[in-house]
């Protein structure tokens, strides 16, 4: 199993950390324009190794994509961060560019990979990777629900009081501030809904501060965040990479599902061999379907800034 990493900034050396220390790749990859940059994390990482009891071969290259031929799954977090104050949306200029460029590059040298898209504006990078690679897709997955949803289970516990491992809950639409649709409706602690323990209006400020989450930590940090990005995505690469058949809330290319079309936003979808092994679609509430509906218009007037 092997897996490149575009981007070897705080986010891409994150993620290669993770899948590192998860012991179930056989190597890793970690590509970054900048000279000897990735080389220098490749080897800092590599220098964890015995300390950390892996066996996962890291290795950094500045800018050779032949190093990364026959990658089983790749990921792309290549592009500016977010600053204080800016949007996610913000970045499109930029980082369109560099994400059309990134994914033509991974395909060339290995044309049967998986791609997972983590670059924002995440939701219409995913949609340009579709369109830049013309891959089928089940091979194109947006990362930022598993991001939101845990961010979510982390508000959740802090309003119930309780143990994260107690908690269950997932986030659906854009991966934007405005965009999230956090379900507080089937949110629950040990299988008992959430709305058996907090009132309405609590509920509402864990959706809120959900919704905030990044840009919460961008005006504390000075820069996006980095560990818990880094740890979504080595969940989903695992679950590729195990066939684990484990659900996640991801962007996908929807044709028609929840009534949507043309468009990648965030729905819950099994992840296994083949990448979106399926799109499940699940009851939502009058408002929650109002909010999606919101959130798609949001993501598609962001897609009409790219140039296709």
């Amino acid at each position: 199993m092997k897996v490149t990493v575009v981007g070897a900034g705080a986010v891409g050396a994150s993620c290669a950390e993770y899948i590192a220390f998860k012991n179930f790749a056989s190597e890793v990859v970690l590509l970054d324009i900048k000279e000897g940059y990735a080389e220098g994390k490749a080897m800092d990482l590599m220098q964890c190794a015995s300390l950390n009891g892996f066996d996962t071969k890291i290795t950094g290259t500045t800018g050779d994509y032949s190093k990364t031929a026959n990658s089983d799954i790749c990921v792309i977090t290549s592009g500016i961060p977010r600053k204080p104050g800016m949007t996610r949306e913000e970045l499109i200029g930029i980082n369109a560019g560099i994400v059309k460029a990134v994914a033509s590059s991974l395909i060339e040298h290995s044309p049967n990979t998986i791609l997972i898209v983590v670059s924002n504006p995440m939701d219409t990078m995913t949609y340009l990777a579709h369109k830049a690679t013309g891959l089928p897709k089940n091979r194109i997955i947006g990362m930022g629900g598993a991001l939101d949803s845990a961010r979510f289970k982390y508000r959740l516990a802090e309003a119930l009081g309780a143990p994260i491992s107690d908690v269950d809950g997932m986030v659906i639409g854009g991966h934007s501030d405005k965009g999230m649709v956090p379900l507080t409706s089937h949110a629950t602690r040990n299988s008992i809904k959430v709305t058996e323990f907090l009132t309405a209006e609590r509920l509402d400020q864990v959706k809120e501060d959900t919704k905030v989450g990044g840009a919460t930590l961008t005006k504390l940090l000075g820069t996006s965040a980095w560990y818990a990005p880094g740890a979504a995505v080595s969940g989903l690469v695992q679950a590729i990479a195990c066939d684990q058949q484990k659900m996640f809330p991801c962007s996908t290319l929807l044709e028609g599902e929840y009534g949507l079309n043309d468009l990648c936003i965030g729905v819950p979808v099994i992840l296994g061999k083949n990448g979106i092994e399926k799109i499940v679609e699940i009851k939502l509430s009058d408002a929650e379907k109002a909010h999606m509906q919101e959130s798609a218009e949001g993501v598609k007037k962001t897609n009409g800034l790219l140039e296709l």
